[in-house]
């Protein structure tokens, strides 16, 4: 489906961002552990410091590392139930992620979006994993279409990466913390309805 992965992998691999499709918004992102290209993101977006980054990727078990173990039992009842889709878990983090991708937090976002392109790209590249935030500016609208996000992001973002027809729904992810074994906190109710 992607015509050009070289291309892709290659501006990841050189401290690069690319824009792309999810199921929910369109994303930004880079490799999660390049520092020089997380403070791109930062300042291509205008983004607070205090507002961390989320990471994603098309399969969970990337994503298990970078958390820390035992995940509660709660948070093993969402992955199963919600992942592929729009929902954002917040759980502890594990060593392995950088403080620069959590703003100094101890915690980290993850999700695995239901979307064929995203997975195709994750699939492909090194770690298979992104630290992302959405292809707007601070404060601005998401975008919601290929159009949108090339004029977000055209001159900043190194790529911007076609849909191929799979498109995004335009609701953002719904993001719930676990802590402990059952103790579930919603930050932003969206794309998914989670009833307390």
């Amino acid at each position: 489906m992607l015509e050009n992965i070289e291309k892709i992998k290659e501006v990841l691999e050189n401290h690069g961002v690319i824009a792309f499709v999810t199921d929910t918004v369109w994303g930004l992102g880079c490799l999660p552990n390049d520092e020089i290209a997380v403070k791109k993101i930062y300042k291509i977006k205008k983004r607070e410091p205090q507002k961390p980054l989320i990471l994603m990727s098309n399969e969970v078990y990337h994503l298990i590392e970078y958390v820390k173990q035992p995940i509660p039992k709660m948070g093993h009842k969402f992955i199963k139930k919600y992942f592929p889709g729009p929902l954002t878990i917040v759980l502890e983090k594990s060593p392995k992620t950088p403080d620069f991708i959590t703003s100094g937090m101890n915690t980290i976002g993850i999700r695995v979006p239901n979307n064929a392109v995203f997975s195709e790209i994750c699939k492909n590249i090194p770690g298979h994993v992104l630290a992302t935030t959405s292809a707007n500016l601070s404060h601005q609208p998401s975008a919601k279409s290929y159009e949108q996000a090339l004029k977000n992001m055209e001159g900043l973002a190194d790529i911007v990466i076609k849909d191929y027809g799979e498109k995004c729904a335009g609701l953002e992810s719904t993001v719930c913390g676990i802590f402990n074994e059952n103790e579930v906190k919603i930050f932003r109710q969206g794309a998914v309805d989670i009833q307390l």
